[in-house]
């Protein structure tokens, strides 16, 4: 049996500003969740990410939790596709690539898993297609392998045909860099936490097996994606 808590029909979401991270994602996606019980939908895919039961706050990720936790409510057939970083983050960095410098806040010898959305997308495809499966589960895709910020670089390099260097920074110029771009204060600082946490291991507590890796390496992604942005 499905159980849903409606919005109060005097609930408005659009005459007050989102200044939450929770109210960003959980607000926003309470007509999704609405829609799925009302139309009887019986299977969801989310696209989420890792961290469940780890028990640390990490901003993004945790409000994303707690979305998949709404559509989870519904009482459908879930799949929520639990994710590291995705490669396609490093597209955000064209000028400075072709500066010759890939920027981060992580120690440089940090290895952590990272995924290409591609990949994500032929999972999310092929459940979508499958009308066998039941219940609510997760579903961890955690890229090819581990890596660097400054395996990116040499990567990026021995790719791009320049020298690019991994520059670490701080997480204190990046929050102001985001607020600059017009980010609240309250999603910057979500931004901040989430990129502490996964310092800390939030992506290195679900192990990896043969099921949750995927096949799109960083060099491949580098080669067919960012190459071709970057020459353009």
């Amino acid at each position: 049996m499905s159980t849903y808590l409606p919005v109060h029909p005097t609930t408005s979401l659009t005459k007050r500003p989102l200044t939450d991270i929770f109210d960003t994602y959980v607000t926003a996606s309470i007509p999704g969740a609405e829609a799925v019980h009302r139309h009887g939908v019986e299977r969801v895919v989310i696209v989420s990410a890792l961290g469940r039961g780890s028990g640390v706050y990490a901003g993004h990720v945790s409000a994303s939790l707690a979305m998949e936790d709404l559509f989870r409510s519904t009482g459908v057939h879930v799949r929520a596709l639990a994710n590291p970083s995705f490669m396609d983050n490093v597209l955000r960095q064209l000028p400075s690539l072709r500066a010759g410098v890939l920027t981060g806040t992580h120690p440089t010898d940090l290895a952590l898993p990272a995924v290409a959305t591609r990949d994500i997308a032929e999972v999310a495809d092929r459940l979508l297609r499958d009308r066998g499966w039941v219940g609510q589960d997760t579903v961890d895709l955690l890229g090819a392998a581990d890596i660097s910020l400054a395996e990116m670089a040499t990567t990026l390099s021995e790719v791009l045909g320049t020298p690019i260097r991994y520059e670490r920074g701080s997480r204190e110029e990046t929050k102001n860099t985001l607020i600059g771009y017009g980010f609240s204060d309250a999603v910057a600082q979500a931004m901040i936490d989430l990129d502490a946490a996964k310092e800390n291991g939030l992506d290195l507590v679900v192990p990896r097996t043969p099921e949750n890796t995927t096949p799109t390496t960083f060099r491949q992604f580098a080669e067919e994606v960012i190459a071709p942005a970057f020459a353009g």
